[in-house]
């Protein structure tokens, strides 16, 4: 899809929400960036399981947790859609998308997306004020968390693995047995043993 012309170097929100549907693009400090190719089995499997354990764990709190595809509208020029996220004020809900910055964020890597989410991502979770971010990196089985610290800037990065159990810094009380989240994948049936 051709993009529209810039202005002032970068695209907007107003650019983005008018080009055609079904087709799924970030933009990064008004940088357009293609969401192509769709998602693997094994990433599928394990944004399931993590939806599946975060929607059952914030039942009946002001939280909310959400699944790719969702817009969420850091700023005009920063339109990105998380693998998964979790929003505790509610007026950042919109019919069309979330508008302010998400408490948690998870992105779960791909090897055409692991450059941007372990660069251009972090750092625009980072100076926008996400309160958690967790890298998935879905072949070695860890998960790499960032927490906000009180300066305003990511801590270093802490990893975790299974059998370990990550307790969520953002989400009080909620707890990820990574385990769970890492189980077995699903391969067809003659093709060797899970890994």
């Amino acid at each position: 899809m051709p993009l529209p012309s810039q202005t002032n170097g970068k695209l907007t929100y107003a650019d983005y929400v008018s080009w055609p549907e079904g087709e799924r693009w970030e933009l990064i400090d008004g940088e357009a960036y293609d969401m192509t190719p769709a998602p693997t089995s094994r990433h599928q499997r394990i944004s399931g399981r993590l939806f599946f354990v975060l929607e059952g764990a914030l039942r009946g709190s002001p939280c909310v947790p959400f699944y790719a595809p969702v817009n969420v509208v850091l700023s005009e020029v920063d339109v990105v859609q998380p693998d998964m996220l979790v929003v505790c004020d509610r007026d950042k809900i919109t019919p069309d998308c979330i508008r302010g910055v998400p408490d948690l964020v998870v992105e779960i890597l791909s090897p055409s997306t692991a450059l941007k989410d372990r660069r251009s991502k972090k750092h625009l979770y980072e100076r926008s004020g996400v309160r958690e971010y967790l890298i998935v990196e879905p072949e070695a089985r860890y998960v790499e968390r960032f927490a906000l610290e009180a300066g305003g800037s990511f801590g270093m990065g802490e990893i975790f693995g299974p059998p370990e159990v990550l307790a969520l810094k953002s989400l009080q009380g909620i707890e990820l047995a990574l385990s769970d989240i890492f189980e077995p994948d699903i391969v067809p049936s003659g093709s060797g043993p899970p890994r």
